[in-house]
């Protein structure tokens, strides 16, 4: 059974708007730091996931670029299936795609095999109480008024877990770490307004599809204010976003040690850092 309606998450990104990027630039941004620590340089690199002007076609590390996505995009297609043959790239770059992926294992088992031995793949997405306070408020409203809730706010997975994924699909020297972003809006109408602009509507396949009475979104938004406020009266909301690097094995690589014999775990190496991005409208 399926998470998310595919359909529904090509239709809201082809409502995106350029204007409500922000958050898919500093993300593209953090990628960017990140392959700088990366003292390689990649012959032929794939980007999945991209937006108008927004790829990494000019750094420093990459040769050549390629890109794929719905639209806009070098290779027209649906993320879930990469269309490429085994060991056609250096590096791969996974951009804001795999919140929306049925299935996350075979997704990654897909990159690593498209992946050159010793390749490296990065990607971004969001995971862990990305919009928490959205939920809540939602919930919350769902539950006064009705006695019941429907999904209205995708599952995200956390860093625990995406380092379990990364080990499943058999990435080498996996790492993972994660960063939380905290927005301001001037009311959550204007979040949820942002969040349709940015092609990232609700698209999971068991939502309600009647359209909800608007005295449940009052109902939300009065009780996201209430709870989830600044002292200036603006409203929060979170992004956590989590960041995997890993490798296709190699021979050459560093080799993992026998179960028992290191001294950190996976857990404790697993890091978090927190900002805000400031405020939006």
């Amino acid at each position: 059974m399926n998470v998310f309606d595919r359909h529904s998450i090509r239709r809201n990104r082809a409502r995106a708007h350029a204007d409500h990027d922000f958050l898919f630039a500093h993300v593209l941004r953090g990628v960017g730091e990140r392959l700088l620590d990366i003292r390689r340089t990649f012959p032929h690199a794939l980007q999945i996931g991209t937006r108008p002007g927004q790829n990494l076609e000019h750094h420093g590390r990459i040769e050549t670029l390629r890109s794929m996505d719905w639209r806009e995009a070098d290779i027209i297609a649906d993320g879930e299936f990469l269309p490429f043959a085994p060991g056609s790239f250096d590096l791969l770059l996974n951009i804001f795609t795999l919140q929306g992926v049925n299935d996350v294992p075979g997704a990654l088992v897909q990159m690593r095999r498209i992946l050159k031995p010793d390749g490296l793949m990065m990607a971004a997405f969001p995971g862990g109480e990305t919009l928490f306070e959205l939920r809540e408020s939602l919930m919350h409203a769902e539950m006064t008024l009705a006695g019941g809730v429907s999904p209205r706010v995708a599952p995200f997975a956390d860093k625990q877990q995406a380092g379990a994924l990364m080990q499943r699909a058999q990435f080498a020297l996996p790492v993972v770490d994660s960063e939380r972003i905290t927005v301001t809006y001037a009311h959550p109408f204007k979040l949820l307004h942002e969040l349709r602009l940015m092609g990232e509507g609700n698209a999971l396949a068991a939502r309600n599809r009647r359209i909800p009475p608007k005295a449940l979104f009052a109902a939300a938004a009065d009780y996201y204010i209430k709870n989830f406020s600044d002292s200036d009266g603006r409203i929060r909301a979170t992004f956590d976003i989590i960041y995997l690097t890993g490798w296709a094995p190699h021979e050459s690589q560093q080799q993992a040690l026998k179960p028992g014999s290191g001294k950190i775990s996976l857990a404790e190496a697993l890091e978090t850092t927190e900002h805000s991005t400031g405020e939006r409208p």
